[in-house]
């Protein structure tokens, strides 16, 4: 089980909100970590380490790394509070994860050749990815950065589902996809200008049919 992230941790043993507020005008950030039939831990880490790697997508779906003096925990992301206005992580929980227990997650989708799909390169269609992520489930040592989708193929109105997804080995979709529809992850749609171009074409053959009956001498 491998991890490129790692986080910087330091105890704390002061709960509530002004203990988190004081925290946080010192540039630290409140962790829980909980799981592994452990008990809960109480930790913070530096904002300004923790905001960087929050702007990378794999650290949401990644096996982090703890440290805290010499002890080291893995853990995935659960949660992240941001302040509602500023660009200030005010809480984040963590839970820890065995190399020998199923993990479910919520991984990633990257769209590959939208821009030489036939109904956007030839035709002029509009590429749309209805969703950006799936959760799956695996082991931590599969787990995947991200779950790559081939659309170069294709055309208009044509959409990739979900059952299209290719899983690398050892990672299944959650079951919570198990009961539901197979539903479209992206497609391609006929642009708005190639619709309008069409609707008027439509009405001037109808003018011109109008225009034939009513003419002079006929």
């Amino acid at each position: 089980m491998s991890t490129n992230f790692t986080l910087e941790l330091t105890q704390r043993d002061k709960f509530g909100s002004s203990a988190s507020r004081r925290l946080q005008r010192e540039g630290l950030v409140p962790v829980v970590i909980y799981g592994a039939g452990r008990e809960v831990g109480h930790y913070c880490t530096d904002h300004n380490a923790l905001i960087h790697n929050l702007d990378i997508e794999s650290f949401h779906s990644a096996i982090i790394e703890t440290k805290e003096n010499e002890r080291k925990q893995s853990v995935v992301l659960r949660e992240v509070q941001m302040h509602p206005f500023k660009p200030q992580v005010l809480h984040i929980d963590l839970q820890r994860v065995r190399d020998t227990e199923v993990i479910t997650l919520r991984i990633p989708l990257h769209f590959i050749g939208d821009d030489d799909a036939p109904g956007v390169k030839t035709f002029g269609g509009i590429f749309s990815h209805l969703i950006s992520d799936v959760e799956v489930q695996c082991l931590p040592k599969n787990l995947p950065e991200f779950l790559p989708v081939d659309v170069s193929k294709l055309h208009i109105s044509q959409a990739v589902h979900i059952s299209d997804i290719a899983l690398p080995e050892g990672v299944e979709l959650s079951s919570a996809y198990q009961d539901s529809d197979d539903y479209a992850v992206a497609s391609v749609m006929p642009s708005r200008v190639g619709a309008d171009a069409d609707e008027e074409s439509d009405e001037e053959g109808d003018e011109l049919e109008g225009g034939l009956s009513l003419t002079p001498g006929i």
